[in-house]
C-alpha cells in the first residue's frame, strides 16, 4: 500500500483568533485519509469519534477516515503546540491495511513523550520539500514510525532518572522560548552539574542543550512566519535573538532558507 502526504503542519502556541477558529473546528476527512496529532505543550482536550481525552505533553492521537474530531484548547493562557500529519492511502497492501486497522482499534491515543519533537519537525520539513527524494525519505520514516507505534511490545515510556531530567529540561526550555536562558541557568534549575548535564542531554538527544534551545526558537519562528504577518525584525525580538542578522543567519542554518524566503514558500493561504 502506498501513502501520500496531504498536509503536514506545526502549530505553535495556538492563541491567535483566526488560528483558533481554523484549528479548533470540528471536522472529518475523506475516505482513505488518516490524521495523526502529536501534542507538545499547553492545556486542552481532543475529541475524536465521540470520545474526549485530556491533552498532555507527548499525547498522540490517531484519527481514521470519517471520524469527526476537534482540538479544544483550554484557554489562551496555556496555548497548545502540536504537529499534525494528514496522509492518504492507496493500493491494496493487506499488511499495511491491517496495521492501520490495528492503530485505529488499539492505539488511537498514546503518550510517547516529548522527545519526538525533532522527528516530527524533520518529517514536516521533508514533506514540504520540493525534492522528491526527501519526500520519499520522510514517507518511509513515517511508515516505520506507524509500525513502531502499533507494536504492543514497544516502550514509549521514559521512566528512568536520566530521562526525567531530560523531560524536565525540555519543559523548561519550551516555557522559555520567548526569553533568554543560559546553559548555567538551565543546569541550576535542574540542580545538575553543567558538564554532566551536557553529556546526559547530548547522549539522549544527539545535540547539545543550547543547540536544542535554538532549534526550539527556530521552530517557533517558522510557525510565526507562515501563520502571522509579524515583521521579521519583530519575530527576532520576541524570540530574544541578538539581532535580526543573527536570527536570519540561525534560521537559514536550520531551515536552509532565510526567513523571508521561507515565509514566501510556506505561508498559509488566506
Amino acid at each position: 500500500m502506498q501513502i501520500s502526504i496531504s498536509d503536514s503542519v506545526f502549530v505553535y502556541l495556538l492563541q491567535d483568533e483566526d488560528q483558533l477558529r481554523w484549528h479548533s473546528r470540528t471536522h472529518t476527512h475523506s475516505p482513505d485519509e488518516y490524521e495523526l496529532h502529536y501534542f507538545l505543550q499547553g492545556a486542552g482536550s481532543f475529541k475524536n469519534a465521540g470520545v474526549t481525552r485530556v491533552l498532555r505533553p507527548g499525547s498522540l492521537f490517531f484519527s481514521a477516515p470519517g471520524e469527526v474530531h476537534t482540538v479544544i484548547p483550554a484557554s489562551k493562557t496555556q496555548p497548545l503546540s502540536y504537529y499534525a500529519i494528514l496522509f492518504k492511502t492507496s493500493g491494496d497492501d493487506r499488511e499495511f491495511g491491517q496495521l492501520l486497522e490495528n492503530l485505529n482499534r488499539h492505539h488511537k491515543n498514546a503518550n510517547i513523550g516529548t522527545n519526538y519533537r525533532f522527528f516530527f519537525e524533520e518529517l514536516k520539513d521533508k514533506f514540504l520539500s520540493h525534492n522528491r527524494a526527501r519526500v520519499n525519505s520522510g514517507i518511509h520514516q513515517f511508515i516505520s514510525f506507524l509500525y513502531m507505534l502499533s507494536d504492543d511490545s514497544g516502550d514509549f515510556n521514559y521512566t528512568d532518572g536520566s530521562n526525567a531530567h531530560i523531560e524536565r529540561s525540555l519543559r523548561i526550555m519550551q516555557k522559555n522560548v520567548f526569553n533568554k536562558l543560559t546553559l548555567e541557568e538551565l543546569a541550576e534549575k535542574l540542580k545538575l552539574n553543567k558538564s554532566y548535564f551536557i553529556r546526559l542531554f547530548s547522549k539522549k538527544m544527539n545535540t547539545t542543550p543550547m543547540k536544542y534551545f535554538t532549534r526550539l526558537k527556530i521552530e517557533a519562528a517558522s510557525s510565526m512566519l507562515i501563520s502571522t504577518p509579524l515583521p521579521i525584525y519583530e519575530i527576532s525580538e520576541r524570540l530574544c535573538f541578538y539581532s535580526e542578522f543573527h536570527f536570519s543567519k540561525s534560521f537559514k542554518q536550520y531551515k536552509g532558507l532565510p526567513p523571508r524566503d521561507y515565509r514566501a514558500n510556506y505561508s498559509i493561504p488566506e
